[in-house]
């Protein structure tokens, strides 16, 4: 479903990456293939986009690599959330639900005849 993809809004990526690691602590790759699977194929974020997102989430003290092996043995650093990180993500799941909350209330105004 390659037509199906959607761009996604600016900030959004950190969102995300920041709930897929709330669940369990994963590697880049497992990231990435985790978003493409949850999102049934809509989101696939490749490495120019990953891996730049990874490093500004490290720099803001909101996750933390460990290293350890990745499921085929290889070395891999694996993320996982901060107290900051967790607190980041639920601040910005509240303004996400409140956002989308607000577009679908204009979306959904019908227009007076």
């Amino acid at each position: 479903m390659p037509d199906e993809r959607i761009d996604m809004p600016q900030g959004t990526l950190d969102l995300l990456i920041l709930k897929t690691i709330a669940l369990e602590p994963l590697h880049g790759w497992a990231i990435s293939e985790r978003l493409q699977q949850i999102s049934r194929d809509a989101f696939q974020v490749g490495q120019g986009s990953l891996y730049p997102a990874l490093h500004r989430l490290e720099r803001r003290g909101w996750i933390k690599p460990k290293w350890g092996l990745s499921d085929n043995n290889r070395k891999a650093k694996f993320y996982e959330l901060t107290r900051a990180g967790q607190k980041q993500f639920e601040a910005g799941q509240a303004a996400w639900r409140k956002l989308t909350v607000a577009v679908g209330h204009v979306l959904d105004t019908v227009q007076p005849s």
